[in-house]
């Protein structure tokens, strides 16, 4: 494989999934991956540890309360922040060269913020982020909602707010309601979660290395 020139915008891989879906380790073999053929890589998630995404985690964790519709607004806010800040702006990374990872984008917001919000509102409130960058790629790696609270269990000892099987029923079925409605629009990929992590990473690799060759 030959390195990504410099003259060249960077690729933007999203992974996406229910919680414990196992997207952040996906989205680390990937980076992995790339980085051991020479490839500039950028790894990050959303919420971000910028002040706005800080604030979001402790919403998450219980520690703050608020309205979901506060925490759609949030997200959106913090996104917005991780395109455009001076400091490690993703947009001004891809247009460098360098390629960007992100654990979650706004399919989450589509997602997750449709349980309590119109889903035509969450897209039409993200679409500035979606004008300023699209995906190359968003990854969606599928898990059914009992899998995934078996892996959270297993992770850790204090689940988040939206880690309920009611829930992560419903959000599972609000992402295949947004990858239907935009896919004219986005390249999405859905992979089989329920497989060992290195035929998950194969599978991945099977369906992005082309952005890469």
């Amino acid at each position: 494989m030959e390195k990504v020139k410099t003259d060249k915008k960077g690729a933007f891989i999203a992974f996406e999934g229910i919680d414990g879906s196992g997207k952040s380790t996906q989205a680390k073999l990937l980076a992995d991956r790339l980085k051991d053929n020479g490839i500039s890589i950028y790894e990050t998630r959303e919420p971000t540890d910028a002040p706005i995404g800080s604030l979001t985690r402790q919403i998450l964790t219980g520690r703050i309360k608020t309205d979901n519709k506060v925490i759609a607004a949030l997200f959106l806010a913090d996104r917005l922040d991780h395109l455009l800040n001076d400091l490690d702006g993703i947009c001004a990374k891809i247009d460098s060269g360098i390629t960007v990872i992100s654990d979650r984008y706004y399919f989450s917001s589509y997602a997750y913020h449709s349980v309590d919000v119109n889903m035509d509102w969450v897209i039409s409130a993200n679409s500035i982020c979606a004008d300023l960058l699209r995906p190359t790629c968003t990854v969606f790696i599928d898990v059914t909602p009992d899998e995934s609270l078996d892996r959270i269990a297993k992770g850790r000892y204090r689940s988040e707010l939206f880690e309920t099987r009611e829930r992560l029923t419903i959000v599972r079925k609000k992402y295949m309601e947004a990858f239907e409605k935009l896919k004219d629009k986005e390249n999405i990929v859905i992979i089989d979660g329920n497989q060992p992590p290195e035929k998950i990473a194969e599978d991945i690799w099977s369906k992005v290395r082309c952005y890469f060759e």
